[in-house]
């Protein structure tokens, strides 16, 4: 009977889906030496956020054929390690495409209508001082799309649709779909940060798009810009963006994903009434949950000699 790990708590259906194949073990922790103790016997393997699949703990893994990513992102996943030890790696590609698109457009919206700061008031019972907000509206403003895969485009159609703004967006690959349904002009990255008025990162992490976004870029945007990042803290030089928002560089942020996880309680981000942030939880939807629990299904497929259906690697 095959036996499958799971790193952290899924939802049940990709449990059962798991339960149905075979075993189901819980890690009883996240860190390399952990799972190097624990995965000797591992057919399969399905990850979230925390924990890495380093090459150590591939080289002790005899029994594994398959890492299932829950999401996304396998930043945490070493493919070329994967790869040389012919483990197949897959993840969840369509899972979290509602979520993160509505989670960026949602604070696109929080950003612009000052919710948090006039949240903060009411219940300070600071209601008089309601005169002292002053919200703007998004209709007719552009947005710059950086990284226009899935989830990049799933934003670039709510906002034009539903707000009518013009779409500029950047990418190693033309959208002709875009460009066609939406209006959407792709230009170079300096043009998308001079001309957008609301600017959001979705791009995966890679060594070319580490730090993609820094002084010399916050340097090239509009005084009255709004950045959103909801792809990986890394993409971003998080100092320089502090340090963009701290001089009136930018108007303001939405960020979702930091440096460092936990970000630290001084972290300068989460005193600013500029910004809206939240503890990397775009994804975390029910349906999101759901869907991305079922990459058992891949790990199972995979386990039982069949094709998956989201390979990440070519073995």
């Amino acid at each position: 009977m095959p036996k499958f790990m799971v790193t952290e708590p899924i939802h049940e259906a990709g449990l059962a889906v798991l339960r149905a194949a075979g075993e189901v073990v819980m890690a009883s922790g996240q860190d390399e030496d952990t799972l190097i103790a624990e995965i000797g016997d591992i057919d399969g393997l399905v990850l979230r956020a925390k924990g890495r699949i380093t090459r150590r703990v591939l080289e002790n893994a005899p029994k594994l054929k398959v890492v299932g990513r829950h999401g996304v992102g396998v930043d945490n996943v070493d493919l070329a390690a994967a790869t040389a030890c012919g483990v197949q790696v897959v993840n969840t590609p369509l899972a979290t495409v509602e979520g993160v698109a509505e989670h960026a457009v949602g604070m696109m919206m929080a950003l612009s209508k000052q919710i948090g700061v006039a949240e903060r008031m009411i219940r300070a019972g600071r209601f008089a001082e309601r005169y002292s907000i002053e919200g703007r509206e998004m209709r007719g403003r552009t947005l710059g799309v950086i990284g226009c895969g899935r989830i990049g485009r799933r934003v670039a159609q709510i906002c034009r649709l539903g707000f009518d703004m013009p779409v500029l967006y950047c990418d190693v690959v033309e959208a002709p779909e875009l460009e066609r349904d939406l209006g959407a002009r792709r230009v170079a990255l300096e043009e998308l940060l001079r001309s957008a008025e609301y600017i959001t990162v979705h791009v995966p992490l890679l060594p070319e798009t580490t730090k993609m976004i820094g002084e010399a870029q916050f340097a090239l945007m509009r005084p009255d810009a709004l950045f959103f990042n909801l792809s990986r803290g890394a993409v971003v030089d998080e100092a320089a963006l502090i340090a963009a928002l701290q001089t009136g560089r930018i108007a303001g942020a939405g960020i979702d994903v930091f440096e460092e996880e936990p970000t630290p309680p001084d972290n300068p981000l989460l005193a600013m009434d500029n910004v809206v942030v939240t503890p990397h939880v775009a994804s975390s939807t029910a349906e999101a949950l759901r869907m991305m629990s079922l990459v058992a299904e891949d790990v199972v497929a995979v386990v039982q000699g069949r094709p998956p259906k989201f390979p990440v690697n070519e073995l």
